[in-house]
């Protein structure tokens, strides 16, 4: 599932295939576009924000795509066979000399002045993997709203921008909290850990081909697709449910030992503030750690 950190790699992928090289292939596959032609345009660089994008082409423009849950970007050396899908499935070829990058099943494909860039990821709150993350920021945008399901609260870009439904649901179970708990409810020492906590998750797997949240070599995440086998930590069998705000329901993971707060289904407490922890949360791997 693409989530900040693949979309890191991607970007890194793609820069190194096409940045400071003239474009000899374009195809826009999309009705908007069927005419753009961008050959003979040298790619200037790929920079991810967030989730998204960014492929800035010599002459102030930028191509700007959004992998959501099925997109992928691949890059193939000339001659190789294109297997990332069906033709049908292709929505943009950039090709050079040396490679061709294809984008496959692209929800999100426009092409924008590279000035107008804002229009695309303006609203994006501090960016995880970015130049521009600011913890303080990001803290302060979760706790806007402190009746709100906290992780749901982590999955609007508009707070923090990177987090997806896994790291969503690791984020919840390293701080000992679930997912539907008021994030205003976190007591303060968790919430406080919460930014630097997302970015060391996310900084531990910007360079490794298969995430991993545990540090351990016979089990990659603590809860997320796990139920109903044991909690790696307390044993008790990890549950699941959807989670959403409507406009879309993700299937979320937790443990009911070693997370507190209101659960889809239980009657709800007399009091908002969560019971404290008697063991602390488990301590996530560092960028080191296989």
């Amino acid at each position: 599932m693409p989530e900040g950190d693949t979309v890191w790699q991607t970007a890194r992928r793609l820069h190194t295939a096409l940045a400071g090289r003239v474009l000899t292939r374009s195809d826009l596959r999309v009705p908007k576009y069927a005419t753009a032609d961008l050959t003979g345009r040298t790619v200037l660089d790929v920079t991810p924000r967030g989730k998204h994008l960014l492929t800035r082409i010599e002459g102030g423009l930028t191509l700007h795509t959004h992998l959501r849950m099925d997109g992928s970007w691949r890059v193939y050396a000339p001659g190789e066979r294109w297997s990332g899908g069906p033709g049908h499935q292709i929505r943009v070829i950039l090709g050079t000399a040396e490679h061709t990058a294809v984008g496959y099943r692209l929800p999100v494909l426009e092409l924008l002045r590279s000035t107008d860039e804002h229009r695309a990821v303006g609203h994006l709150g501090p960016d995880l993997l970015g130049p521009d993350w600011n913890p303080d920021k990001a803290l302060e945008n979760l706790l806007r709203d402190p009746a709100r399901p906290l992780g749901e609260a982590l999955l609007d870009q508009r707070n923090l921008a990177g987090i997806g439904n896994i790291y969503k649901c690791e984020l919840c179970f390293l701080l000992g909290a679930t997912p539907w708990l008021p994030v205003g409810d976190l007591p303060a020492e968790r919430a406080a850990q919460l930014p630097a906590l997302a970015k060391k998750l996310l900084e531990a797997n910007r360079d490794r081909p298969a995430r991993s949240t545990t540090g351990r070599r016979d089990q990659n995440l603590y809860v997320y697709g796990r139920a109903p086998r044991p909690c790696l930590r307390c044993r008790t069998s990890i549950r699941a449910a959807n989670q959403g705000d409507g406009s879309r329901e993700r299937p979320t993971y937790w443990c009911p030992t070693c997370q507190s707060g209101p659960v889809p289904g239980a009657k709800p407490s007399p009091s908002r503030r969560s019971p404290s922890r008697t063991t602390p949360p488990p301590t996530p791997p560092s960028r080191t750690t296989n």
